[in-house]
């Protein structure tokens, strides 16, 4: 466990003195270690991959656990009342989360908040409100930019953390930022953000859902992971036809006995 990673404080002094902050969305250990030696500053990790493992392979990085909403949730493990919330984040928080994601209600934002947790919320285009919107980037017109001042006020009156702030116009991103001590967590909000958020798949190249505007490929891993899965496969087909046609296993596979024990075992069973 790493004891020197940033803390809250530590997020919000980097605002203070207007530093950028990285941020990526991962869910190997593979990436969560990659993210550490790059030195990231924070990752966004869903409840179902986080563990201690995930906790150990971040290393010093800030880390946001999300806590989906609702039905968003896995089976099983839905997260609705306040109560649930603040128990999922206590048990996050347990393996050492620093921050937790909810896109619930002010009420159940509130009392996690009045259980001393960090929480970040959310802004703009909102995947688990989408019916609202549609997919599409929000606050284009002066209403729906007002409307996501009020909800950001409303936020940092309940004591919220900080906000994933998702395909908003830069320049009333460069309002929320610079008008309310939120730490901005911008996807797709242009640069004036305190944070630039993307997912591993969209930096790595592998991803296989629609590329939003805002991402942006730095190695291009996809070509490389579909030829690996290429011969993975291959592999695979060549061990099934070996065991089907009898040549695996062969003598160098096979654990020998000797004869003359083999012969005490087999008058030992008679």
């Amino acid at each position: 466990m790493y004891h020197n990673r940033p803390h809250v404080e530590d997020i919000r002094a980097m605002k203070k003195r207007g530093e950028k902050i990285s941020m990526l969305y991962v869910t190997t250990l593979e990436e969560a270690a990659a993210a550490n030696e790059a030195g990231i500053h924070m990752l966004s990790i869903e409840r179902k991959f986080w563990s201690p493992e995930m906790r150990e392979a971040a290393g010093q990085c800030f880390v946001q656990v999300g806590l989906p909403y609702g039905p968003h949730g896995p089976a099983g493990a839905k997260l609705v009342t306040a109560e649930d919330y603040i128990r999922a984040a206590f048990e996050a928080g347990a393996i050492g989360a620093d921050c937790y994601y909810c896109a619930a209600s002010y009420d159940i934002q509130k009392a996690m908040v009045d259980n001393h947790l960090a929480v970040v919320g959310h802004i703009g285009l909102i995947p688990s409100y989408i019916t609202w919107t549609g997919w599409r980037a929000v606050g284009k017109t002066g209403d729906e930019a007002a409307a996501l001042y009020a909800h950001a006020k409303k936020m940092e009156e309940i004591g919220v953390f900080g906000a994933e702030l998702e395909v908003v116009p830069d320049r009333v991103a460069k309002y929320l930022t610079e008008n309310t001590n939120l730490i901005m967590l911008g996807m797709g909000a242009g640069k004036y953000a305190d944070a630039q958020y993307l997912f591993t798949e969209d930096v790595c190249g592998y991803g296989v859902n629609h590329k939003p505007r805002h991402g942006k490929v730095y190695a291009d891993l996809g070509k490389k992971m579909r030829e690996l899965q290429a011969e993975r496969i291959e592999a695979f087909k060549a061990f099934r036809a070996d065991v089907d046609n009898g040549g695996y296993p062969e003598a160098q596979h096979t654990v020998p006995i000797k004869d003359d024990e083999f012969d005490a075992f087999l008058k030992s069973v008679e």
